[in-house]
């Protein structure tokens, strides 16, 4: 399967070291959601069972950048998108498996549209990450990426 055939989230996990390591499971990537596995591994928990702190941040930009990737992708012969800051909250124990699931916080139509006038566009990715056992928040995330413009 070459890169122009995968999803957003087989490319992911096919180029992306972390993602790899991790063993995430792209379970969903779209222009309006994306939605990413960790699953329950003991060479990943902290020091009270759960997923570390690092695992849980690495799922929830893991799913930021799936979705910009789908959003985006048309975009990236002319376009580098890059993470510009993120922020974590950690809310409740994360036991087992977690899902993060992302979403754009503007319309990617407005995105393209400040790049075709020549604008270096910020847009923030907001990631709830929920354990699979309960639905309970376990963590939420917000990353503000950018699309570099080439040359």
């Amino acid at each position: 399967m070459s890169a122009d055939q995968m999803s957003a989230g087989e490319l992911l996990a096919a180029t992306v070291p972390m993602a790899k390591t991790l063993n995430l499971e792209f379970l969903e990537t779209s222009a309006e959601r994306a939605a990413v596995r960790l699953p329950d591994q003991v060479d990943y928990h902290n020091h009270v069972g759960g997923p570390h702190a690092g695992a849980m941040f690495t799922l929830a930009e893991s799913a930021s950048g799936a979705i910009v990737l789908a959003a985006f992708g048309e975009q990236l012969s002319r376009a580098v998108p890059l993470a510009v800051k993120a922020e974590i909250a950690y809310r409740k124990l994360a036991k087992g498996v977690v899902t993060a699931t992302a979403t754009l916080g503007r319309p990617a139509a407005e995105v393209v549209a400040e790049l075709d006038a020549g604008g270096r566009p910020e847009f923030p990715v907001a990631v709830q990450i929920t354990r699979d056992s309960d639905g309970a928040v376990t963590g939420e995330m917000t990353v503000v990426w950018t699309l570099r413009p080439n040359g």
